[in-house]
């Protein structure tokens, strides 16, 4: 690629000539041992502008974000902020400076209070401050920035896009003039997906600056002014995006072209129609006693995708720890292959054929502390070849681990490594290599694509078909309809805990969909 397709689009085209950027990177570079995360990388961010960040996972997106947030410092090149070259030595000097990130895996208080949330860490909260006064300031808060909260509600009880709004209010109400957010719409419905956007572009139209990190090329096309693409830690080109299309985007990202296909016929017939995992009016509580999922029955089959559709927070969190034994039901049965299956032991369940790829890979797939190593055999490491009685190959560890790691697709110079170190998107790949080994009858799959690129999500989505097609049960939990209605076989709905209904795949219609995934049948049962 030129040098001027790369800075040629550096400044928007509807910004007033002599329009000096909000931030300049100027030669950044960052290095960890064995690995070059970010190298050369200039770009300028101007105010008024949507200003998206696009890479494969371990491209060097985060890296960056963390360097002009203050958590790592560059190892070369400079922060030029209004003009004047800066430093950051943590988020809080970032903060002061107008720069706020809002993080992919939100950081407030849950048992806090809306009005509590916002005036954590605010240098102008008084020691001594009521509950009212918080709340008359969180909401003047909300109205000067048009996002709709509720004050005196606790955080535990919002919806993701409420958390989100509460989020980016956080970060407006210190006063910040560049907004940076990581994957915005994750976890968000339609309906939320919408209000985001118009949030986004008032902050925008008020002269702020927006970086946006994601990895959805139509979230990109639809919000985004300009568009940067890393590729192995270096700028690959700047574009107007209404210069550009997503598979020129695609080929700049990853070096070739992806298709992201509609549907994935099966490669051989389906040998039967047998019952791998059975949910026999299962409920489940959280903590609190709430009713999180209500009483449910549903028989998860080989050789066949079950998707399940809802909101996040709808019960899909819970309805995955009980199909992997996480948690267990305060009332009916789950059986694998017509065994019941008492109380909490995934161990249990992973005897019995059964693999997990959960919501939070972090912290509920993985050891973050760990090596890479350890934690690719965390779930095998009594079995021959590695271990037995009393007894572990670290050798045979570290042949399995670099198999998993060829197999996963993730580069990785040292297994050593504390897994924490990795891209999220790496640490995605692993845990579905290990998992996929471990599922002999059935592998449940909550959020999959979750911070995946779009090359690793066409791998995902093919091993998905793949396990299928070997026979196998698969339960893909998303939010991601176009992904559940290209995969599944059937789409089990839920909503507020309640499963609304189970769909064939020549009944799948979008729009029915997203009203029973919103309580709202009626609009189109």
């Amino acid at each position: 690629m030129s040098e001027q397709s790369v800075t040629g689009d550096r400044r928007p085209v509807d910004l007033p000539a002599g329009t000096p950027p909000l931030l300049t990177l100027s030669g950044i570079a960052k290095y960890f041992p064995g690995v070059i995360a970010n190298k050369d990388v200039s770009i300028d961010f101007y105010p008024g502008e949507i200003h998206a960040l696009l890479g494969e996972n371990g491209a060097g997106k985060s890296t960056l974000m963390n360097i002009v947030t203050g958590l790592y410092q560059p190892d070369e090149g400079e922060l030029i902020l209004n003009g004047y070259g800066v430093s950051f030595d943590s988020p809080e000097a970032a903060i002061a400076a107008g720069i706020g990130m809002v993080h992919q895996h939100f950081k407030l208080v849950s048992r806090f209070t809306v009005a509590e949330n916002l005036a954590l860490g605010w240098r102008e909260t008084r020691r001594w401050l009521s509950a009212s006064e918080m709340a008359r300031r969180a909401e003047a808060e909300a109205a000067r920035y048009g996002l709709d909260i509720k004050a005196s509600a606790p955080i535990d009880s919002l919806t993701a896009g409420e958390q989100q709004r509460v989020e980016i209010l956080r970060v407006l109400s210190r006063g910040a003039s560049l907004l940076i957010l990581d994957e915005p719409t994750a976890v968000l419905s339609p309906l939320e997906v919408g209000e985001l956007y118009a949030a986004l572009r008032r902050f925008r139209d008020g002269g702020g600056a927006v970086i946006l990190i994601s990895h959805k090329l139509d979230e990109i096309m639809a919000l985004a002014d300009r568009v940067t693409v890393l590729r192995h830690g270096r700028v690959a080109g700047t574009h107007k995006v209404s210069a550009i299309d997503p598979a020129t985007l695609v080929t700049e990202m990853i070096g070739r072209p992806v298709e992201q296909k509609s549907a994935y016929p099966r490669k051989s017939p389906r040998e039967k129609d047998s019952c791998v995992i059975r949910l026999d009016n299962v409920s489940c509580r959280d903590g609190a006693g709430r009713v999180r999922l209500h009483p449910v029955s549903l028989d998860i089959r080989v050789g066949e995708i079950l998707g399940v559709a809802g909101v996040t927070g709808n019960g899909q969190s819970e309805l995955a720890d009980l199909l992997a034994g996480l948690q267990a039901p305060q009332g009916g049965r789950v059986l694998v292959d017509g065994k019941e299956m008492g109380g909490v032991s995934p161990k249990a369940f992973r005897e019995a054929g059964i693999g997990y790829v959960p919501e939070d890979r972090l912290h509920k797939a993985l050891a973050p502390a760990l090596s890479v190593t350890e934690n690719t055999v965390m779930r095998v490491f009594r079995e021959h070849p590695i271990g037995g009685r009393l007894v572990y190959h670290a050798s045979e560890a570290l042949r399995f681990t670099r198999s998993l790691l060829e197999r996963a697709q993730v580069s990785l110079s040292d297994p050593a490594t504390p897994i924490r170190a990795l891209s999220g998107g790496n640490q995605q790949r692993l845990v579905l290599a290990r998992e996929r080994m471990i599922s002999d009858r059935a592998l449940i799959a909550s959020y999959p694509s979750r911070g995946l690129d779009i090359g690793a999500i066409a791998v995902m989505r093919e091993t998905l078909a793949d396990i299928r097609d070997e026979g196998r049960a698969v339960v893909l939990i998303s939010e991601d309809l176009d992904e559940l209605m290209a995969l599944s076989d059937r789409i089990a709905v839920l909503c507020g805990g309640r499963l609304m209904t189970v769909l064939e795949k020549d009944d799948f219609d979008l729009a029915r969909i997203g009203a029973l995934m919103s309580g709202r049948e009626k609009e189109h049962g």
